[in-house]
Parts: structure tokens; sequence; C-alpha cells
């Protein structure tokens, strides 16, 4: 009689479980997406993702990483500048992955996921069969395509019902505001100039809840929150990061542009009538290189296929024809004269309208552009 009650209230329990739990409790599989803390340097800043497949079956603990590329194929800085360079998936044992980001002090956060024995052996199928010469490579692309939004989109077609993903960032957060927490974060003020100046108005589109998560750190929150349907069984904390205070720089880009624009007016001040070659080659250096960084912005807008470098407002102030007046930086031609008096003008008018414009400038571009200015009023002047 007790073991038909025994047998009674066991059957009677399991009727009442969620049929996932059972499920769960059957597999001989798991699956996890590892997250892992942001770097000190600038390709590893914005931290990574990558998923972590436990197979008992084949006694296998295995991470799937999208975010690998090969420093020696041909061409390979051509292809990155371009937009051209081809990522793919590899695969490596969970204790080196894990010992590589040990070894360079940086956290990992597992979330087991919560999928069916039938959702996780579809998921390794895929995963498989990405491996595949055929199917590892893909064009990366920072925003849009990168190493985490690869796994997300793996996880989103094969969990049903599908979840829904929702933002984690505040309402009207844009692309460059997004990095730039990052990069404020880990104190690096020329990779922030350098992106600003490189990326353009898109990047100051205001991000969709699935936008957002492009960043693995996005994704993690999301995935923890989603609306209709609980994707995550369980989290923990691998490797919990030693923080440690990290100096702020001193020689930021403000800096530079600051000191820079000071030594140009003592020059001017100082030295104009004695060495007035000598500052003549200092004016042609300016305009030349700042022609220069025009033409980059010009090829970066329409010679690559990176999408985020396109409609780039430095060029407001960052002339392409630059490069060419600086070889005529004391000649007295017409022309010249004009030249920089519409650059000056030029160059008051993008000042005026600096914090109005569809892109956000970096604000210590403010003392160069000045500095331009005050170069090409003098020129005018001079040139006279």
């Amino acid at each position: 009689m007790k073991k038909r009650l025994l047998s009674l209230l066991l059957v009677c329990t399991l009727a009442y479980l969620p049929v996932g739990t059972i499920a769960q409790d059957s597999s001989r599989m798991r699956i996890s997406l590892l997250t892992c803390s942001p770097g000190n340097e600038l390709y590893s800043i914005f931290g990574h993702s990558a998923l972590r497949v436990i197979d008992s079956n084949s006694v296998t603990d295995i991470v799937y990483n999208y975010g690998t590329f090969n420093f020696d194929d041909k061409g390979f800085y051509i292809q990155f500048v371009r937009g051209k360079l081809m990522y793919y998936v590899s695969i490596e044992r969970f204790q080196d992955f894990k010992f590589s980001y040990q070894a360079d002090n940086r956290g990992i956060t597992e979330q087991v996921l919560n999928l069916t024995p039938q959702e996780k052996e579809t998921v390794q199928h895929s995963l498989i069969e990405n491996l595949k010469e055929e199917n590892k490579y893909y064009q990366y692309d920072f925003f849009f395509d990168n190493c985490t939004t690869r796994l997300r989109d793996l996880i989103v077609k094969y969990k049903k019902p599908t979840p829904l993903l929702p933002s984690v960032k505040p309402e009207g957060m844009r692309f460059r505001q997004a990095i730039h927490e990052y990069l404020n974060t880990g104190d690096q003020q020329w990779s922030k100039w350098g992106i600003d100046v490189l990326l353009g108005a898109r990047t100051d589109r205001v991000m969709t809840a699935s936008d957002q998560q492009f960043l693995p750190d996005n994704l993690m929150m999301a995935l923890d929150s989603t609306r209709n349907t609980p994707l995550v069984s369980f989290t923990k904390d691998l490797y919990e990061l030693t923080t440690a205070g990290k100096e702020k720089t001193f020689f930021t880009p403000m800096v530079l542009f600051c000191l820079l624009l000071a030594a140009f007016v003592l020059l001017q001040v100082l030295f104009y009538k004695k060495f007035p070659l000598l500052i003549a080659g200092f004016d042609g250096l300016l305009f030349f290189t700042t022609g220069l960084l025009g033409i980059l912005l010009i090829f970066m807008w329409v010679g690559t296929d990176h999408s985020m470098t396109k409609d780039n407002y430095n060029l407001l102030w960052a002339w392409p024809m630059h490069a060419v007046i600086s070889f005529f930086i004391t000649s007295h031609r017409i022309w010249v004269k004009q030249y920089f008096l519409i650059s000056a003008v030029g160059g008051m008018l993008t000042l005026c309208a600096w914090f109005f414009l569809p892109q956000q400038l970096n604000i210590s571009l403010l003392p160069f552009v000045i500095l331009i200015i005050y170069r090409s009023a003098v020129r005018y002047k001079k040139n006279g």
C-alpha cells in the first residue's frame, strides 16, 4: 500500500513539473553564453561573447568563437581598412579559453540557456555546420554583424517561442554614445578622438532594442530580461576580475590641440618677422595634414564597405583641398587669397553650427578648427 502511495505521489509531482524542467534534467548537453568583460586594448575594450557547449555524450567542453580573424591573410590591412575583412568561427577547449581571459584579467560571466533537448541539438548542429570551410567565414561589421550579434541571431532563431529581447539602455541612446561609455571608462581618449573623426552621422542614429545588442554586455542583460519566455536558467561568474585604479591620461587630444593653437599664436606674434619661412613651413604642414585627413574621410565614405563612415560632417573643417593649398602657402595669387578667405569663413560657420549638426563632433577638435580659421585669416591678410 505504501509503495502504491509513493508511486502515485511521484506521478502527481512529475505531472505538475514544467515539461522544460524534465527535458533539461534528461539532457546530456548544456549550452551557455559567455560574456567577457572589456580589456585594456582598443580591440578588446568593448568585451567579447562566445558560446560554450558541454556535451556529456562525447565528453567535450567546447567554446565557439565568432570573433576570429587571421593576421596572415594576404592584404590583411587593406581588407581591414576597406571593411572587407573576413572573420570566421573557431573552436577551442573551454579551459584554454578561460585561461587566456584570466591571464588578461578579464571577467567571464556564464548564462546557461533554457533550451529543450531538441533546441540544444539544433543549435549544436548549426554550430558544427558553421565550422565547415564553406560556411565558417563572414564579412565582419562592428555594429551589425559581429561575434555577439551572430550568437544572438543563433539563439533567437532556434529558441521557441522566439524570445523578445528588450531594450536595456535609456530611450534615445545613440550608437556613438554607447561606444563612448566604454572608451571613457577605459580612458581611451585618443581612440575616442580617432573613432569620432572616422565615423559619420549614421553613428548618431538612435539605437533600436536589437541594435543595442552589438555590445556583449547589452546582449547579456537582454537575455536576462526576455519578455515572453525565460531564456536563462541561471547565471554565474566563472572568473571575477580584480579591479585596479588606472591613471588618467594627461596628454589628451584637447591638451595637444590647445597647446598647438597657443604655439602658433606665439610663433606669429614673436617670430613672424624674423622667421617668416619657418612659420610658412608650419602652416604648410598644418594644411597638408588636414587635407590628407579630408582625403581619408572621403575614401572611407565612398571607397569602403563600412556603413558608419559615410555622411561624415568632419569634412566641414577637414577640406581635402587643404592638401593642395599647402603648396601655395606664400603665394600672392588672387585665387590663393580668396581660398584662405573662404576657409576662414567656412570654419567660422562650422563653429556656429557645431552643436546643431546631425553628427556629434569631438569637442577636442574645437581648438584645432579655431587654429585653421586663425591661420587662414593670417594667410589671407599676409598674402594680399
